[in-house]
Order: C-alpha cells, then structure tokens, then sequence
C-alpha cells in the first residue's frame, strides 16, 4: 500500500514516543528522518511540541535541528526557542550542534550571545541564573567564546561575587549560625533549595518553611523525596506548605503533566501526600484538552503483555480524568474482563487492574465482540497490544460485525508495546479503516502526547492544528 503524505506527517507526530530518555544520538537520527521528509511541516512541529509536548530531549533537539537548518525560517525559530530554555537546557543545545551536527553556526552563536547578554541586563535574573546554573552559565560563555559582563566575570570565574549579588547571599549562608538567620537570608534574598542544601547541613523546620516559600510548585515537585529525607513531611506547618505548592502546581504551566506522577511512585509518601501528586498530574492532563468522544480502551494481557498492562491503567487514568463522553475498558486473552475503576486516579486503576496477569492465547477482537453484544457504541477504539494473535475472533473480523451491527465506525488507535508486528494495522488499512499507531518504548513522560490525539475528532484535525502554528521570528530591528 503507498503510505500518503498525511501518513508521513502522523508518522512523526507517533515517533515521538519512542525516544528513549537521555540517549541524544538516537533522538538526532530520528529528527534528521523527520526534517528530510517533510521539512515545512517539522518547523510547525517543533513550535508546536515546545508548547505542548514533554520530553525534554526532543525539545533540546528541536531547537538545535531549527538552529543548524539550511531553511532560515527555521534558523529564525530556533533563535526565538532558544530564548525560552533554561542555561542547562541551551548548553545541552549547545553540545548537541557541535557533537551531533558538527557545527555551531553563527546564528546560533548569535542566539547564545543574545540570550547571555539578556540575563547580564538584569541584575537579579543573571544572579539566579548564575546561582542555580553555575556550571551551564560557564560553559556557555567558554565554549561560545563570550566575553562575559564584569558582574558575570566576578561571579562565575573569579568567585569574587559583589555584596549586592545572590552569590554573596550564599556565602553568608554558609557562615549563618542559627536557623533564624539562615531563615532570614533565604527569605530576603529567595536563596533557591538546591544550592540553599548544600550550603546549610542541617535544615530546621524553620529553615525549611524559608526554602519551601521561595520554592517554584514544579521545584517541590522535582525535590519532593529530597524533601522528605530532610523532614519536611513530618513537621505539621511545613507540610501545609508543601500541600498548598502541590495545590498551586495543578494549574501552573511550568509543571511536567507526569512528572509529580512520577514523583509518585520513586519516592516513599504518605498516601495524602502521593495522592496530591497524582492529582496534579489529572489537573495538568486536563490542560491538554477534553475528549468528547467516547472511548474503549482495550489491553492485551496475554503472555508477556506485562508492559501492556502497565500502560493500559495507565492509560485508563489519563483518559478517565478527562473525558466527558463514556469510557469502557477491557483487559484480554482470549476472553474480554471489563474493568471498572472506583474513581479517576491511577491508585484506583491500579487497584482495578491488580487481579489481572499476563497469560494465555490471544484474541484481539474478543473484547470488541462483547462490547458489541453488550451494545456499548464507541467513537474511538484504544488498543495496546503488540498486534500478536493467535485466536478467533480477530480483530479485523470482529471489528467488521461491531460496526455493521452497531452503525459506526469508530477510529483505531494502536499503541504498540513489545516485539511489535503491523500485521492487524495492515488488515484494517486494507479495510479502509481509520487507523492511528504509537510505538512506545519505555517513556511514560510521553503518555499525557496521547491525549491531544485523542481529544481531536480526527487527526487531520491536530494536524491542522500544527500547521496553523506560526513560526517566531526576531522582531525587526529600528
């Protein structure tokens, strides 16, 4: 079958989940595939994932692939991108061009000094930049070869920082004796956690009620085991704390959509306290958008299926916190277990999951024909699998009574897990069916991807969506 442009493009929006996290070379592979196959429609994509998507690699990627294009609308892009980044973040690009691309090109050395000079311009954004950064700051300006401002040279190369610079702040932290004085610098000065911890060898309850108030919800998010390990979890006004962040955190645009769920499950909470996580993971999951359309969410359980489990209540917990259509749910082997679940949360799905093992034949189409004889009409099919069966009735037959008895059609979305095959999406390509595929791999910083997908009433809908994204350029000068 000759795969269409449209394919092409939902190719590299499904690509995006298959990254493994930290392995750069692999992502530069896939963004140079990408770039060579459709070069208008990556520089959207590019845009559009740094609004919307999570994985940091791709993102560091994206702007460093911008950046080294041969097209100048995408050079200008990645000038623009790059601004927004963190330093640890632009020195990555940094790295990524010269190792991976083999060249740092003036327009991106551009981009370094201009985002270099911007901080220097004010003094209390290049002191937290400095103080938070300190190894990424230097080795932009080293590795750029960038004359830095006088306060930057005093700061981060001669360890000189003037009275009224944050750096200063820190030393005199160190030295403080009591907790009220520490106290008193954090909260005057807004002394981050990170540096404030290695600085101070014992964090009071005082000293950390000073550290959480200047704490960004994402940083508590991101330190919260480190937290716990400090104590903060088990003084009453510290936790309220703690609790009001991760509150804040739900709605704030800086926070990762899985990151607190993450956080979750590494580190060892009280339940009220993980459940706060979980439940901004649901609040930042709904920002992604409402799915109106309703669902089945079908998990292959059959022999050596674990990650499809593992993915599926996942899953169920994503869409569940944000759809507004009905939502049915099946694990399978060669019978279909309708699963239900006592409230949103993954806990629940969890709980709703636990009695359920991987074993046995597989049927892919045996839970489609019970939603058929149990007339449960759905408008889009989930399916985590890896595609694999060995037993009637097959998807593709039991998706063909389904739709002739019921009136619909609905659309197909194939999460691939495992040693994945085609052989069920080629049967439904062939039907004219329309049908979606994910390749995941391990990221499930990724997973919350899905939910745009999903909450569009069809693809060419969110691919029109990426190309109405407009490229930044740099303001015209004078």
């Amino acid at each position: 079958m000759q795969t269409t442009e449209r394919d092409l493009r939902l190719d590299m929006l499904n690509s995006l989940l298959t990254t493994p996290h930290r392995e750069l070379e692999k992502v530069d592979a896939l963004h140079r595939e990408l770039i060579a196959r459709d070069a208008l429609f990556y520089g959207h994509l590019a845009v559009w994932y740094q609004r919307h998507g999570d994985v940091r690699d791709h993102k560091e990627v994206f702007v460093g692939s911008l950046l080294t294009s041969a097209l100048e609308a995408h050079r200008e892009a990645g000038f623009m991108l790059m601004q927004e980044l963190p330093p640890y973040q632009v020195a990555r690009v940094v790295d990524f061009m010269k190792k991976l691309r083999g060249k740092l090109p003036r327009q991106a050395r551009t981009a370094v000094v201009q985002y270099l000079r911007a901080r220097e311009k004010d003094p209390q954004f290049f002191d937290r930049a400095a103080v938070r950064a300190r190894k990424a700051m230097k080795h932009l300006y080293a590795s750029c070869h960038v004359k830095p401002s006088a306060r930057a040279d005093a700061v981060l190369f001669k360890d000189a920082p003037p009275a009224d610079s944050l750096a200063f702040m820190l030393k005199q932290l160190s030295k403080a004796s009591t907790p009220a004085e520490q106290a008193a610098l954090i909260v005057e000065h807004k002394i981050p956690y990170t540096v404030a911890v290695g600085a101070i060898k014992q964090l009071s309850p005082t000293v950390l009620v000073a550290l959480l108030d200047a704490m960004t919800p994402a940083e508590v998010i991101n330190h919260v085991q480190s937290l716990r390990k400090k104590g903060a979890l088990e003084h009453a006004e510290v936790k309220a704390l703690v609790d009001e962040k991760l509150k804040l955190a739900e709605t704030d645009a800086r926070v990762s959509a899985y990151k607190a769920r993450v956080a979750a499950e590494a580190a060892e909470l009280d339940e009220e306290t993980r459940q706060r996580l979980e439940r901004v993971t649901d609040e930042q999951v709904k920002q992604r958008g409402k799915i109106t359309r309703s669902t089945g969410l079908l998990v292959d359980k059959s022999s050596s299926m674990d990650q499809a489990l593992d993915v599926g209540k996942r899953l169920a917990a994503l869409i569940g916190g944000v759809t507004e259509a009905e939502l049915f749910v099946y694990a399978f082997d060669t019978v279909p277990y309708a699963i239900q679940a006592s409230g949103g949360e993954l806990s629940a799905w969890e709980k709703a999951f636990a009695p359920i093992r991987a074993g046995g034949c597989t049927s892919l189409g045996c839970p489609l024909e019970a939603m058929r004889l149990r007339k449960q009409s759905v408008e889009q099919i989930v399916l985590v699998t890896d595609e694999q069966e060995n037993t009637a009735p097959y998807f593709a037959d039991a998706y063909k009574a389904y739709s002739e008895t019921l009136g619909v059609a609905p659309s197909v979305l194939l999460v691939k897990v495992g040693s994945a095959t085609d052989a069920t999406e080629r049967v439904l390509r062939g039907r004219k069916v329309q049908v979606d595929t994910f390749t995941f791999s391990g990221d499930y910083y990724s997973l919350p991807n899905l939910i745009p997908m999903l909450s569009r009433a069809s693809r060419l809908e969110l691919l029109l969506e990426i190309l109405d994204t407009p490229l930044p350029r740099r303001p015209a000068k004078g």
